[in-house]
């Protein structure tokens, strides 16, 4: 195999991965939320953020001085933690979701 063929071929493999794991973030929502934001977003107290802060599978940031959320790795935290978000994220939150979601 030429070299050639071999760049084309890992850029196409590599393209396909981030194509199947990229999350698309609304423009509208910032690329990274803070704390107020986050609760806003979800519509939530800040005793439920506290709690989903201190959880080791929950993408907050604290390299920033206060913790910050990436919103792309929210938005799949939220895909992969569905019955959390349904039993804890407020009705303005989930009416948002149904709405963008259809």
């Amino acid at each position: 195999m030429e070299e050639a063929d071999l760049e084309r071929l890992l850029d196409k493999v590599v393209s396909r991965a981030i194509e199947a794991y990229a999350v698309q973030v609304p423009s509208s929502i910032p690329p990274v939320l803070t704390r107020t934001q986050f609760m806003d977003l979800l519509d939530i107290s800040a005793p439920v953020a506290t709690a989903l802060f201190k959880r080791p599978d929950f993408p907050v940031n604290r390299e920033f001085g206060n913790p910050r959320i990436p919103t792309g790795l929210l938005l799949r935290w939220i895909d992969q933690h569905t019955d959390w978000v349904e039993a804890n994220a407020g009705e303005e939150f989930k009416a948002r979701r149904n709405y963008a979601t259809g």
